[in-house]
């Protein structure tokens, strides 16, 4: 059995599809030709996740200047993520990893401590994905305050 391919700074990511908001599924390789911003986060509708998801909606025209599609991607499930896109008034889409597909493929299932219980969750990570596919930077662990700045500043640079 072959282990599962997993994405590489300097490496082509390899395509997978998920459910996305919108009624679409959400294939990486549709998007091919122009930089993609993956954002992990551990749940809608919380309050980390809520401040993020609203840092990149106020910078998201800013980043569809520069050619970049923003996906946030959580295991919430697409009803769960339709009602934060609304009420969030999100202009980009939420894909549902209810299989952990994508999350496996970038690292991000971590053991984190819950009022004093270990539990697996999404550990909060962003990903840039070049306009040929392949994974150019990577933040993980990150606080969001200011977060969706630098990979704005970071994206700036792709071009």
């Amino acid at each position: 059995m072959t282990s599962p391919m997993t994405a590489m700074l300097g490496q082509p990511v390899p395509d997978f599809e998920l459910p996305a908001t919108g009624g679409k599924p959400f294939r990486l390789s549709a998007v091919k030709g122009k930089p993609v911003i993956l954002y992990f986060y551990p749940k809608d509708s919380t309050p980390g996740c809520t401040t993020e998801a609203q840092q990149f909606r106020d910078l998201y025209p800013t980043f569809l200047a520069c050619g970049c599609e923003i996906l946030g991607i959580s295991r919430d499930s697409l009803k769960s993520h339709e009602n934060f896109k609304a009420k969030q008034r999100l202009p980009f889409e939420l894909l549902s990893d209810s299989g952990e597909a994508a999350c496996g493929l970038f690292g991000v299932i971590k053991l984190k401590q819950l009022y004093g219980k270990q539990v697996r969750g999404i550990e909060r990570s962003t990903f840039a994905i070049d306009a040929v596919g392949v994974l150019c930077k990577e933040w993980r662990g990150i606080k969001v305050s200011g977060h969706a700045h630098e990979v704005l500043d970071f994206v700036k640079t792709l071009n």
